[in-house]
This record gives C-alpha cells, sequence and structure tokens, in this order.
C-alpha cells in the first residue's frame, strides 16, 4: 500500500538532547544532504528539514529496512555516536503515523514552544528546496500542499497561536493592555539582555515609533541602537530619558536597583502623569517595588510576566487538543486519497482492457455489416461504447465500496483477477 512507503525518520527536542542535535546540526542551505538522501537505494521521494530543534527527513520510499538504516546512518554520520545510540535518539514513523506527524509538525503541534508560527515557515521553505531539486513526487507534493493547508485551518479554527507563552512577548501583550494602541510610542531599553531585546523586536512589529537603548557601554548601546534604527544613551541618563518614554524595558543585570521610587514621583509630574510601563527582566531586580505605589506607574517583573506565560500555555494546551481532532480527521483524508490513489491505475487498465475487446468485437461486427448507412453505423458504435460502460459500472463501485483499507486491498485483488489484469488474458476475442 502507498501509505505504507511513506516514513519519517529524524530527532527532536523530545528524543535527544541539546548536545547530541548540535552534533546533527546541518549547514549552508541543506542542498548536499537532500542530494545524498536522494542517492540513497530504494528512495523514490525526500525532503530535508533541519532547524534548532529537529533534524528530520521525509521519505517515500519502500519499506525496506536497509533503505532506513542508510538513512539514519547518513543523519548521524558526524555525529560520533554508534549505530545503538543513533538508534536510541532517533524516531521513525510510518505510514498513518508519519503522515500525522507531518502535519503536526506544520501546525507546531511537536514545537517546543505549543503554536509557534517559525516551523511552517521553515517547512515550507524545506519543500521548495526539495521541489528545486526534483526530490518530491506526487506524494510528497500532496502530503506537504496538505500539511499547509492543515495548519491554516487549525490557525483559522483554533486560538492556539493568539496567546503569548514567552517572557517578551508576554510583556508585549501586557503593553497593549495598558497603554492600548502602541504605535508611535517609546520604548527605553536599559541594558543588553536577551529578552528585552526579543521585547523590542516585537514592540516594533506592533508600530513603536522610537527605541532608545541606555548602556553602561556606550559602544554596546550604539550598536543595539542602530540595529532598532534608534538612539543611544548612557545608563546614568536613564531617570531624564524616562521623561519621553512609554515603556522601559530593564534587563541591566547589575547588582543594585537603577531605578527607585523617589527617582519618578518628581519625574511624573513633569510628565503630567502620562501612564508610563515598567518591564522589570532583570535577576536581581532592577527597578524598585514601590514605583508600582505611584499613581500611573505600571510595574511587572520576571515572575509577574511568568505567570502570564504559564495561564497562557495552559490556554495553548487546550487550544491543542482541538487541532489534535482535526489533524486526525485530515490524516484519515489523506490515507483515503492514498488509497483512491492506489486503485486508479487498476481503474484504467480495466477501461483500457475493456475498450480494446470492444474496438475488436466492433470491428468484426462492421465488417459482417457492410451495408450500414452512416448513421446506423453510428448508432452501433454508441451502443457498444454504452454497454461497456454499464457493464464496468457495478465492478467499479466494487472496488470503491469498502471502507476499510484490508477490504480495498482485497477488492482490488478480486477485481485484477476476475478481469485477468495480471497475467494478460484478453478473455475471448472469437466467435
Amino acid at each position: 500500500m502507498l501509505a505504507e512507503k511513506i516514513s519519517c525518520l529524524g530527532v527532536n527536542h523530545q528524543t535527544a538532547p541539546v548536545e547530541i542535535r548540535e552534533k546533527m546540526a546541518f549547514s549552508g542551505d541543506c542542498l548536499n544532504p537532500l542530494v545524498q538522501i536522494k542517492e540513497i537505494p530504494g528512495c523514490d521521494e525526500c525532503c530535508f528539514l533541519s532547524t534548532c530543534n529537529r533534524v528530520e527527513v521525509l521519505l517515500v520510499a519502500e519499506p525496506e529496512a536497509a533503505t532506513i538504516a542508510s538513512v539514519r546512518e547518513f543523519l548521524f554520520a558526524g555525529s560520533g555516536l554508534s549505530a545503538a545510540e543513533a538508534e536510541k535518539y532517533s524516531y521513525l514513523r510510518t505510514g498513518e503515523a508519519a503522515i500525522n506527524h507531518v502535519f503536526r509538525v506544520a501546525s507546531s503541534l511537536d514545537s517546543m514552544v505549543l503554536g509557534e508560527p517559525q516551523i511552517l515557515g521553515q517547512l515550507k521553505d524545506a519543500y521548495r528546496l526539495a521541489m528545486e531539486h526534483q526530490a518530491t513526487g506526487p506524494i510528497l507534493h500532496r502530503l506537504l500542499s496538505k500539511s499547509f493547508s492543515v495548519a491554516k485551518r487549525i490557525r483559522t479554527e483554533t486560538s492556539i497561536g493568539s496567546s503569548a507563552v514567552s517572557i517578551s512577548y508576554a510583556a508585549v501583550q501586557l503593553a497593549r493592555k495598558i497603554l492600548g494602541d502602541l504605535t508611535g510610542k517609546t520604548v527605553l531599553l536599559a541594558g543588553a539582555g536577551e529578552m528585552a531585546e526579543l521585547a523590542a523586536e516585537h514592540l516594533l512589529a506592533q508600530g513603536i515609533g522610537k527605541v532608545v537603548v541606555a548602556n553602561r557601554t556606550l559602544e554596546r548601546a550604539v550598536s543595539l541602537a542602530r540595529r532598532f534604527n534608534g538612539e543611544a544613551a548612557a545608563l546614568t541618563e536613564l531617570v531624564p530619558r524616562l521623561a519621553e518614554a512609554d515603556i522601559l524595558i530593564s534587563s541591566t543585570g547589575s547588582p543594585d536597583m537603577i531605578l527607585r521610587r523617589d527617582d519618578m514621583a518628581p519625574l511624573m509630574r513633569q510628565r503630567y502623569n502620562r501612564p508610563v510601563f515598567l518591564i522589570d527582566i532583570a535577576v536581581p531586580r532592577d527597578l524598585d517595588p514601590g514605583l508600582n505605589d505611584l499613581d500611573n506607574i505600571y510595574l511587572y517583573d520576571i515572575d509577574d510576566l511568568q505567570q502570564v506565560v504559564e495561564v497562557n500555555k495552559g490556554e495553548r494546551r487546550r487550544e491543542a487538543d482541538r487541532a489534535e481532532r482535526i489533524v486526525a480527521e485530515e490524516t484519515i483524508k489523506f490515507l483515503q486519497w492514498l488509497e483512491n490513489m492506489e486503485l486508479a491505475p487498476t481503474i484504467t487498465e480495466l477501461r483500457c482492457r475493456a475498450d480494446e475487446l470492444r474496438q475488436a468485437e466492433l470491428g468484426r461486427t462492421l465488417a459482417a455489416m457492410p451495408g450500414l448507412t452512416p448513421e446506423q453505423h453510428k448508432a452501433v458504435v454508441k451502443m457498444s461504447s454504452a454497454l461497456v460502460k454499464k457493464l464496468l459500472h457495478h465492478p467499479m463501485l466494487f472496488l470503491k465500496s469498502a471502507e476499510k483499507p484490508e477490504d480495498k486491498r482485497r477488492n482490488l485483488l478480486v477485481l485484477r483477477k476476475v478481469f485477468g489484469l495480471d497475467n494478460g488474458d484478453n478473455g475471448p476475442t472469437g466467435r
């Protein structure tokens, strides 16, 4: 059966720790891996996916142990791991399980961060590369194209990607709740921590108008400000710069607090009590908890943001249950398509065999009736076509009627035997 030829072999964050995945990293545009996989005996179609959390090969190949072993050997060739270790850290999914896996990967149900959107783009890039190098065929073309539509359906019918599940993005969501539309707002980064940078990137995507970077090392501030097309400042300028900022994201790593309640009280009068959102993602904390006692100051630390993330993760998990049902439904539909694809050659062969017989008998009949008018000749030809079509109607229904794969396979074998499709017997052609 065609479904049995589909396999997915790889490693991901669930089966292998990062030190193992690092050994399997493939650099460049993955052209060489794709070309090498295509050359493995038994491989009809393939697609290669490599991200920071997974390395996978999607195959259409005869389900031979030697083919799978060769693919696994290729994946772990530069890792220094033994064959037993390679098998331990990898997974192999075949048939229905492989189809289900591809749909789950595209829909981010198999991702480290449930609901993240990046994996779909990475899978599309892998598919594009496989097509460019003629590694895909009709089965992978249909499977991967379908995986993209499944992912789109899940995004449309569930809210799996709507809740923030990272500290940086949770900060942005809170900023929108407090300040409303962020278009044109000014954000001040104190320090140059990774999470602060990510938050700034998310804020820019929301239309933030200006980014100011304040850092102890001015050179670092200038470098980061250039990245955001913003301004650089010394950390000593933090309080004056807050007069114009709407959002402060602080992650300096300083042993002491860099902003206290008494610093902001006079500044709020200067700001005419315009609201300011303070995000403290430093450990130890950069910002005085007493700042929250002042009107129109909204201070959140990393624990507050983590609580938001955990609540949102729970919401995503609930949405994931709905998404899994969609994946299961679409997997069944794809299996049905594969089954119909298996029937197509037999249907075509049966129709061709029947038409050959019709043409042969029609030729003999017409030769014995030379006096027919053109209208009568046409009527005889039409009658022969209609008769064959009606005779094939019920065999076709029989072939398509089975619901279970094993019943379809049995009906296929029966029909081929009854009509002699496997032994070259064209049936009686003489009189």
